[in-house]
């Protein structure tokens, strides 16, 4: 039976690598990776420079695969179903021919393992698969919901009431929800900022957090969405991808 770990590592800054992620990349023997292609080689890279920097020795070798791309024309959630599958297939492959027997594997995911990213979503159809062998272990890591806090210096809630997590496709369709006080939108590819033109809400948005390139704006929306919207086209364009998270609260 091989090992792999899911090692959450937070939102781009060495430093958020805990105690527990580092033991555990020195555990692995291997680093698995899927190559999102030339516009997010700075991902990449940052895995390896995580790597370099914590591993003791030569350290895990790297082994990359091309990833799938998600088929954005036909219905959102069975163009997600069969990407994932598409993965799935990408990680055994990878799993058969690149983890010898006794070894130990990594997967390096970006915040924290249980939000918003698939990897734990596949994963347990590999485990059941008695041919490839496999059990995994999760490590938990620095969100990017905390990661935003932190940099505003505040809390996610307001005293006793609700914090709700959504995407930017979801607050498109739905709005602001009458159950939330505080909303946190992730995932959003510009749709999510778009609708908030003429609300009365309270920004507070950053993006590459984390990082050297850390940006962040907050502020009420009618003041400080348009600078949001130029500033995040600006640095998309510039780097070729964006990471970006926000949280919305009504105003008092």
């Amino acid at each position: 039976m091989n090992k792999l770990y899911v090692i959450g590592i937070g939102t781009g800054n060495p430093e958020h690598m805990t105690i527990e992620a580092i033991a555990a990349l020195n555990a692995a023997d291997v680093v698995f990776a899927l190559d999102k292609g030339p516009q997010k080689s700075d991902l990449t890279r940052l895995r390896k420079e995580i790597c370099a920097r914590f591993s003791e020795g030569e350290g895990p070798r790297w082994v990359e695969a091309e990833s799938p791309k998600r088929d954005a024309a036909g219905g959102y959630k069975q163009g997600v179903a069969d990407w994932h599958a598409a993965k799935g297939e990408a990680f055994a492959k990878l799993i058969r021919h690149e983890l010898k027997d006794g070894e130990t594997g990594a997967f390096l995911v970006w915040g924290d393992p249980s939000l918003y990213d698939s990897t734990l979503r596949i994963l347990p159809a590999l485990a059941a698969d008695k041919s490839l062998a496999i059990e995994y272990e999760v490590i938990p890591g620095i969100s990017s919901l905390h990661a935003l806090a932190a940099a505003h210096k505040m809390t996610l809630n307001t005293v006793g009431e609700a914090v709700l997590i959504t995407t930017g496709r979801k607050l498109a369709q739905q709005g602001f929800p009458d159950c939330a006080e505080t909303v946190v939108v992730m995932l959003d590819g510009g749709t999510g900022l778009n609708s908030l033109a003429g609300q009365d809400l309270e920004i507070w948005w950053g993006a590459y957090l984390g990082s050297e390139d850390e940006v962040l704006r907050q502020g009420k929306v009618a003041e400080v969405l348009d600078d949001i919207l130029a500033t995040r086209e600006k640095h998309r364009a510039e780097k070729g991808w964006i990471m970006d998270i926000y949280l919305l609260r009504r105003l008092a």
